[in-house]
């Protein structure tokens, strides 16, 4: 009976280190190209190769069978979510981008195993990225760069970063 027990208390310690370890994996993304026509427009829909670039977004994350799509409460950011949304069939929720230190330390502790997408600004998401543990991946991100597509892989409590460029390049360095 003892070594039934034991044996009994090893596996469910082996569980927990397993759920432990799982990995979370977080893409960051600056919302694309908005329309700038009108200047005193302070939440503008996409330009047309911001539009572009949503459909590029969907076609390099729709593979991951993402959880969750995070998204700043802007029509930009949201509308360059909305075609990977439409298609996997998930709700983008919403997020304050002055609490992503809080949305990064909650995401940390609850959604181990999950694939996560989050959408924010050019003066964000680097802060976002640091809160999630890992350092810059890249000093700034400039007015008329959309292209950037960081992966993050937070496993315990490793956290590694991936830079990558998505659709069409935004900006010739």
């Amino acid at each position: 009976m003892k070594k039934l027990i034991l044996a009994l208390v090893l596996v469910l310690g082996l569980q927990q280190i397993g759920f432990a370890q799982k990995t979370l994996k977080v893409w960051i993304v600056r919302h694309a190209e908005k329309d700038t026509s009108d200047p005193k427009d302070k939440d503008p829909d996409l330009s047309g190769a911001g539009a572009q670039r949503a459909e590029a977004l969907k076609k390099e994350l729709k593979s991951q069978r993402l959880d969750t799509i995070f998204s700043t409460d802007y029509k930009r950011t949201k509308l360059t979510g909305f075609p990977l949304a439409d298609i996997t069939g998930i709700s983008i929720q919403t997020y304050d981008p002055s609490k992503g230190a809080q949305l990064a330390k909650s995401l940390k502790m609850n959604a181990a195993g999950k694939k996560i997408l989050i959408i924010g600004h050019s003066n964000t998401i680097l802060e976002l990225i640091e809160a999630f543990g890992a350092k810059r991946p890249v000093p700034s991100i400039a007015d008329d760069e959309y292209d950037y597509l960081f992966s993050l892989t937070i496993k315990g409590g490793k956290v590694e970063v991936k830079t990558d460029k998505y659709g069409v390049t935004s900006k010739e360095k």
